[in-house]
């Protein structure tokens, strides 16, 4: 016998279609969420930004991603009312983001150490 077939099997899946369109929809209310967030500020207003700003503004969103994580962690530790999807969610940014950052500066000193050995 197939779990699909017969009454019981077609009710079960119209649920696991009403759970896949749940899952889709805060899936999609994640990205939206997340697009504000993981969108650059602008260093400047008047003309290009400096190396120095964006690389600032980059570990501000760094910064500020793994301090989200924690209170959300924090939260979820206390028992209050939060989802573990969105806790391991941010987690998993914050880690992302701080080995992006992690690789970023291990170029940034391979190229310094290279400049430096240059003859002059």
């Amino acid at each position: 016998m197939s779990g699909i077939s017969g009454p019981g099997g077609a009710m079960s899946v119209d649920r696991i279609m009403a759970m896949r369109s749940q899952i889709l929809e805060r899936n999609a209310a994640l990205s939206r969420a997340n697009a504000g967030v993981d969108a650059p500020a602008p260093a400047t207003t008047g003309g290009a930004a400096s190396f120095g700003d964006v690389l600032e503004g980059a570990l501000k969103n760094v910064n500020s991603a793994q301090a989200q994580a924690s209170d959300l962690s924090a939260s979820y530790e206390r028992g209050e009312t939060i989802d573990i999807a969105k806790v391991m969610l941010a987690r998993q940014q914050a880690s992302v983001g701080f080995e992006a950052t992690l690789q970023v500066r291990n170029k940034l000193l391979s190229a310094y150490k290279d400049i430096m050995s240059m003859p002059v």
